[in-house]
């Protein structure tokens, strides 16, 4: 403001042409980024098309093929769909059990890195970086990744997928549960600690009260998450209604009507509990949270 007082308008203008600068050559910095990410985005697709077996231009004619001979498999065995529902509802729970386990063992590993994570919380804080780096490199590692080596020595089954999810969870949930401890009211700490309160003491009465409404949110919302994941999993051997759809869609034609049961298994139970865990976290959120 002084110089523009003592200048005056020349002074105004040299401002305002100073800033017109800085806002194109941050808007020309801004293209080229955007410019090498098309690029790369472009030569990435071009490469992954060359190397998929028939290209992508060439199979996209054939996009609804397999969802058109499914109908036509099912639409004359209408009758067959509520004996293949009940057959395949013991795969279906089978899934959510593994959901469920490993959102659960994923949580409270959560709970524990993030306390253990967070600044003003941490028992050990020189120790922060060490369980962040931690926490960033169970969710870096997709879950089936670490499913396909767990089925590798442990052999097929729910306990590998149980264990890859979990692994995950623990990582994502703990990220999040982290930033929420990191806006806990520290007063209660402090006075708990003024009467000699352990640290597992000051999380438990102190910090974990005034954030359990938002990890349980979030821990329902990845409850969702790992459903999907779980019957993801299946399709590369670790159970559930997933290893179910890979054998029903590998006999092909004459199967498909068990694959279409399955199908419809799975989108009503994700929808049910989409719907279920939204109005839960409404409920934990209060009234005037939108």
């Amino acid at each position: 403001m002084a110089d523009i007082s003592q200048h005056g308008p020349k002074g105004l203008d040299a401002t305002r042409a100073h800033y017109l600068a800085l806002v194109q050559k941050r808007r020309l910095y801004g293209g080229i980024t955007l410019a090498i990410f098309g690029l790369l985005l472009v030569s990435g697709f071009m490469l992954a098309d060359e190397r998929n077996a028939g290209g992508f231009w060439n199979g996209l004619p054939h996009m609804f093929d397999f969802p058109t001979d499914v109908v036509a498999d099912t639409l004359p065995r209408l009758h067959l769909l509520p004996e293949h529902l009940l057959t395949y509802l013991p795969a279906l729970l089978e899934t959510i059990n593994i959901a469920a386990v490993s959102t659960l063992l994923g949580a409270v590993a959560a709970m524990v890195f993030s306390l253990l994570s967070t600044r003003g919380l941490a028992r050990w804080p020189r120790a922060i970086p060490l369980f962040r780096r931690m926490m960033d490199i169970m969710r870096a590692v997709p879950e089936i990744v670490i499913a396909l080596m767990l089925i590798f020595v442990l052999g097929g089954g729910p306990v590998p997928a149980m264990i890859a999810i979990a692994f995950h969870t623990a990582g994502a949930l703990g990220k999040l549960f982290s930033e929420v401890a990191e806006n806990a009211d520290l007063k209660p700490v402090e006075g708990l600690s003024s009467v000699g309160a352990t640290w597992t003491q000051r999380m438990w009465l102190g910090v974990i009260p005034q954030v359990a409404p938002n990890w349980l949110s979030y821990g329902l919302l990845r409850f969702e998450i790992n459903i999907r994941a779980s019957a993801i999993l299946g399709f590369v051997g670790a159970g559930g209604i997933g290893y179910e759809l890979k054998n029903a869609m590998s006999w092909g034609q004459g199967k498909f009507d068990e694959a279409a049961a399955i199908f419809i298994l799975l989108f009503l139970t994700i929808v049910l509990f989409d719907q279920l865990s939204s109005m839960a976290r409404h409920k934990l959120a209060g009234p005037g949270a939108h």
